[in-house]
């Protein structure tokens, strides 16, 4: 009998070579017929995996990420087997899952694929599906593995093999289709029921552009149809909202060729927004104590080795620029500077805690395949800092940076959010991570502990760390469930050390100080990438471009409209007129496009009575007001930078 601890505590025997659908059964019918995989000693597994020895187990859903993962993985497999059925001789790269469904990476030679073609492949998916056909594991020798694919005349997993390890390698059939995979898979295709084949695009394999371009077929699926058919509605409420779509039609940004990829220029009205939210921030860091400083936009090569992103991060950065026999680089992270800054001047246990805040550029070689608008660029200005404090003082200083996190979203109306909680993986110390195991674990209980005591909600997430100590990634939901990174905050124990960073402790003694580096806004370009979409483009009236449009019904009440432009840019209310030869409706239809939060209407009876009609985003008419009074009331949202 082995011993089988659940997530409450609860330990179960049950016989050696138990699966996890097994116990599921044993527990109720309902239960198993919803258990997609199994989380077996922290890893996920086929809930037909046999279980031999004692272990945790816990059973997932489509409800859990990891079940979720598993069925869209599975998902890629049974496209692949209708691709086969459709196009012999076709040849497969990898198939994950994604963030939202699956893809897979095909060869088909110099034949192509159509749009009709994803609508006959789901035809053939479905028809797979219903047979119900279980997802086999196969453990399998390297030597057959190689053998099987030269048969086959695949180099393509030819390749992935020569990188595993005999002994740990794994096919997996489900029908017709066989495919080497580490898996876990469901326990068969009838949980599929519901399928929709979404894009098809270029991919160079391996992701590098000198090597051949692979086609790479997107889809999603669900197990019921009522759940794909939300899917699809949230889908073209998001094509509405798509940041790269709203930032061209309201002026925000524009992307430029002879710039170059990843580089957005900033419009008039995209500045406005940027200029905003350095605002918001510089006023919240002075009241929590911190010193903004500016630093360089690049550095010496000796500068980012002593830091460590060289070599840890180097695949990030630009190549460096040889100048009279030194080599200099574009900096990929504020951090190196502010520790020089940080030396710069004696330091005693009395300046600590000291933060440093900076709204610095830094600069990121992003493969070409993964810039996307502004959420993947190559120049990002950074809402950043960094504090330097003793270990009595972390735990206040962090959970003050996260408070700080709070608040934000108070403001911005975001309601939904986790904190991601990055460990270290210990086998890969000295190569991705600094080589102190006993301080990882230290200051990860730290962090956690923070966590917990705050009651904010996290998750843990193995071997996604910083190289130089653990990081929470900030995770927010926008108002129709689409899930962004937001932000990072990260605890570092080496770089102190690194760069012989040092205080005189109440004793006298020379101390290297905690170092917590923090973006609670992200970069201007993500965060407003976000907040397009969380807006739909219509941002607070704190925050728009315009926050006001005067319209005048003709050209005869423009000199009146000027009068009310002039009050409201006397109380920096950003404001225009529309004084064009145009009919009121057409004025107010273009104004509504760009998402002006208020239109002033003025005619006749405006004039007369020294009122303006006052017309808001989304919402209509509101009736008409003494201007003065409309103004005041505008200030005082703006003050308050309410999120309505």
């Amino acid at each position: 009998m082995i011993n089988i601890t659940f997530p409450d505590g609860a330990i179960r025997q049950y016989e050696k070579g138990t699966t996890a659908l097994d116990i599921a059964k044993s527990i109720s019918e309902g239960l198993a017929r919803k258990v997609l995989a199994a989380e077996v000693a922290g890893q996920v597994w086929d809930a037909t995996r046999p279980i031999e020895n004692d272990t945790t187990l816990n059973l997932l859903t489509w409800e859990n990420a990891g079940g979720k993962s598993t069925f869209w993985h599975s998902s890629a497999h049974l496209m692949a087997e209708a691709i086969e059925s459709m196009f012999p001789g076709v040849k497969f790269w990898v198939g994950p899952a994604v963030e939202n469904g699956f893809y897979y990476d095909i060869d088909l030679g110099d034949r192509s694929i159509s749009e009709e073609d994803l609508r006959k492949l789901e035809v053939k998916m479905a028809e797979l599906a219903k047979q119900n056909n279980a997802y086999v594991r196969q453990p399998i020798s390297k030597q057959d593995a190689v053998q099987y694919f030269t048969n086959k005349d695949d180099e393509y997993k030819l390749d992935l093999l020569k990188g595993l390890p005999d002994g740990e390698i794994t096919f997996y059939t489900q029908g017709s289709f066989t495919d080497l995979c580490r898996g876990p898979h469901i326990p068969s295709t009838g949980f599929i029921k519901a399928i929709k084949l979404t894009n098809i695009a270029g991919a160079y394999w391996k992701g590098d552009e000198r090597n051949k371009q692979l086609i790479r077929i997107y889809g999603v699926t669900f197990p019921s149809q009522k759940q794909l058919d939300e899917y699809l509605q949230l889908l073209e409420e998001a094509k509405k909202r798509d940041h790269r779509k709203l930032g061209k039609e309201l002026g925000i940004f524009t992307m430029d060729d002879d710039v170059g990829p990843g580089l957005p220029l900033w419009m008039p009205n995209g500045t406005i927004i940027i200029e905003e939210l350095e605002k918001l921030a510089k006023e919240t860091e002075k009241d929590a104590g911190y010193k903004r400083v500016v630093t360089p936009h690049i550095g010496k090569e000796n500068l980012y080795l002593t830091s460590g992103h060289l070599p840890y991060y180097q695949d990030s950065m630009y190549p460096p620029m040889e100048l009279e026999g030194v080599k200099y680089y574009l900096k990929s992270m504020n951090c190196p500077h502010h520790h020089k800054i940080f030396a710069a001047e004696p330091k005693s246990y009395k300046d600590m805690p000291l933060r440093l805040a900076e709204y610095g550029t830094c600069y990121r070689y992003e493969q070409s395949g993964e810039l996307f608008g502004l959420m993947r660029v190559r120049c990002l200005h950074m809402n950043d800092a960094h504090i330097y404090c003793t270990k009595a003082q972390f735990d206040q200083e962090f959970r003050a940076v996260n408070d700080m996190y709070l608040k934000y979203f108070k403001i911005f109306g975001i309601e939904k959010f986790v904190m991601r909680l990055s460990l270290h993986d210990p086998a890969k110390l000295g190569q991705k991570y600094i080589d102190e195991p006993q301080l990882w674990l230290e200051t990860e209980d730290m962090v956690r502990q923070v966590l917990k005591e705050t009651g904010t909600p996290y998750i843990e997430v193995p071997d996604e760390g910083a190289f130089y100590g653990p990081k929470i990634d900030v995770q927010i939901w926008s108002t129709i469930g689409r899930e962004f990174t937001l932000a990072t905050n990260q605890v570092d124990f080496a770089q102190g050390r690194r760069f012989k960073l040092e205080f005189t402790n109440q004793n006298n003694e020379a101390e290297t100080p905690l170092i917590i580096h923090r973006a609670p806004l992200g970069t201007h370009e993500r965060f407003i990438g976000f907040l397009l979409e969380h807006y739909a483009g219509r941002f607070p009236t704190w925050l728009a471009p315009v926050q006001v449009k005067v319209l005048p019904i003709s050209d005869k009440f423009i000199e009146y409209a000027k009068t009310i432009l002039q009050k409201l840019k006397k109380w920096d209310i950003r404001a225009e007129i529309d004084d064009r030869s145009e009919k009121i409706g057409k004025k107010i239809r273009d104004t509504e496009l760009m998402k002006v939060p208020y239109m002033l209407v003025i005619g006749e009876k405006e004039v007369a009575e020294n009122k303006v009609s006052i017309r808001r985003q989304g919402k209509g008419d509101l009736g008409a007001k003494d201007a003065d009074e409309f103004i005041n009331a505008v200030k005082e949202e703006i003050a308050q930078r309410s999120a309505e």
